[in-house]
Parts: structure tokens; C-alpha cells; sequence
């Protein structure tokens, strides 16, 4: 078996992972933005820009997604933003705590996850795809 139908099972399972991590955010994050006070208060200490940038890049995961399953050079591009942008988030979120201001554990957590997600699927499309 060549090393080329792999490469693009695991790109297509990585393109999938892509669609419900997009899924998933968008839910979670318009639960606790359109949601009322109960769903904001379940949410804890969250911060607002952080949640409005996770909730509305999740459109571009799905995205994303799409397109690395279509094995569209778009989408590895658009795989590379979504890392660089998640990692300033996260740098901003840093400054944020450094700052004093309050944040949730989980928060971090979700960050570095990300930013750990999208700076390897970028690579991995990026080679697979040979872009």
C-alpha cells in the first residue's frame, strides 16, 4: 500500500475533527453569549473578546474543515490564519492574566488546545497537500 492513501484517510479524519471542533465551539459559544444569565453564569469568569473570537472561528473551523476534506489549498491557508491568530489570542489572554484580570482555568486550557490543533493540522495539510 503507498503512504498516499494514508496521508489522505488521516487528512479526511483530521478534516472531520475540524468540522465538530467548528461545531462545537459555535454551540458552546453562542450558549453562553445569547444564552441569558444562567448560561453566562455557568460560564464562570469567562472573558468576552476571547469567547466572541473562539465562538466566530468556529465558522471558519467548519471552513476549514470543508475545504481540507475537498483537499483545497484554500483551506490549508486558512488552517495557517487560524493557527496564527488563536496563538495572539492566546498571547493577548496571557497579557489579559498578567494584567489581573479574570479568566477561567478552562479558558487556557481551551487556548492551548487550539492553538496545539491548528498548528499541527496546518502542518500536516500543509504536507500532505504539498503547499
Amino acid at each position: 500500500m503507498s503512504q498516499r492513501p494514508r496521508t489522505d484517510v488521516l487528512l479526511r479524519a483530521a478534516a472531520l475533527v475540524a468540522v465538530l471542533f467548528g461545531a462545537a465551539t459555535i454551540v458552546s459559544g453562542a450558549r453562553v453569549l445569547f444564552g441569558g444569565d444562567a448560561a453566562r453564569q455557568a460560564a464562570g469568569a469567562y472573558v468576552p473578546w476571547v469567547l466572541w473570537f473562539n465562538t466566530v472561528a468556529g465558522l471558519a473551523y467548519v471552513a476549514a474543515g470543508v475545504g481540507l476534506w475537498l483537499r483545497r489549498a484554500w483551506a490549508v491557508r486558512l488552517s495557517a490564519v487560524l493557527a496564527a491568530v488563536s496563538v495572539l489570542v492566546f498571547a493577548a489572554l496571557g497579557v489579559h492574566i498578567a494584567l489581573g484580570g479574570v479568566y477561567e482555568a478552562r479558558t487556557v486550557a481551551a487556548m492551548a488546545l487550539r492553538c496545539t490543533f491548528w498548528i499541527g493540522l496546518a502542518w500536516f495539510a500543509a504536507r500532505t497537500l504539498r503547499i
